[in-house]
């Protein structure tokens, strides 16, 4: 397992103060693996959001016809809750990726674009009412459901939670072992929904390269009815189960068509059914 290595403002430079319009300042890093990091950056005094929504962020880059400088752009899901001071992504790292080659580079107190404008369909307003609530992430596409696991509404709306986060290797499971370690040790949220809370909290963790205690894609293990067996639940129904699917393209696909078998439908912040799939971010 790669080191994990963070640097914070207070460990870097000061913060700097906004030059350009929509900068944030980068106030956190943490490199996870060699191919996945986090950083946080500050928050605008004016921006809301839901949690599960995405912003655009990116850095400015020259234009090679023009000369001129021009904003890079992708779509990132916020990963800290609604309630956050400041605002947390969750990245790969690609080394010939035009925006993450530069980005996985970014330090305390340097500058990052972020247009405030946040939408998304990974939000409780997207589902109908239900008793359990399922996260199917793969890689960096668990970043939404950091955000929707801290917020008090998640645990108010449902009897049970599952998270269910596929990756390659071990190491790039740890972003989310420490996130779930952290909420269910999270005095604020337990005084806000109440003791006990963390009990409707269920994680399971797989992966398909590396050796780990649940291998397999989480799709395989579905048909196998084996995740349901571990964790002692009935197979998805619409009459108890929302879900939402977030990871790369094939993977939302598959366990979009799978969804559907098991009678759910899909659903839209205009019309809230039982599972919603995050188009605009892909792992």
């Amino acid at each position: 397992m790669n080191e994990i290595n963070t640097v914070t403002e207070a460990a870097a430079k000061a913060v700097k103060k906004p030059a350009m319009p929509d900068a944030q300042t980068v106030t956190e890093v943490t490199h996870w693996t060699d191919r996945l990091f986090s950083f946080r950056i500050t928050r605008p005094a004016t921006l809301r959001f839901r949690s599960g929504e995405f912003v655009m962020i990116g850095l400015m880059q020259t234009d090679e016809k023009t000369g001129k400088e021009k904003p890079l752009l992708r779509a990132y899901s916020i990963a800290s809750p609604s309630w956050d001071d400041e605002l947390e992504f969750y990245s790969i790292k690609v080394q010939d990726g035009p925006l993450t080659s530069r980005l996985q580079h970014i330090q305390p107190g340097d500058q990052i674009i972020m247009r405030p404008k946040p939408v998304g369909t990974l939000v409780h307003d997207a589902l109908l009412p239900g008793k359990r609530l399922w996260f199917f992430a793969t890689g960096t596409g668990i970043a939404p459901f950091a955000s929707l696991l801290r917020d008090p509404q998640t645990y108010t709306d449902y009897e049970e939670i599952i998270l269910t986060h596929t990756c390659r290797e071990v190491g790039e499971l740890e972003y989310g072992r420490q996130l779930i370690a952290n909420i269910r040790n999270d005095e604020m949220l337990e005084e806000l929904i109440g003791e006990g809370f963390h009990e409707k909290l269920r994680y399971y963790p797989t992966t398909t390269r590396e050796e780990s205690p649940k291998m397999g894609r989480i799709t395989d293990l579905m048909r196998a009815d084996e995740v349901f067996e571990d964790l002692g639940v009935a197979p998805l129904c619409p009459q108890n189960d929302r879900a939402m699917v977030c990871g790369n393209l094939a993977f939302n696909i598959e366990l979009k068509g799978m969804l559907e078998e098991y009678g759910l439908r899909e659903g839209a912040n205009s019309d809230p059914a039982e599972y919603v799939v995050e188009k605009a971010f892909l792992d």
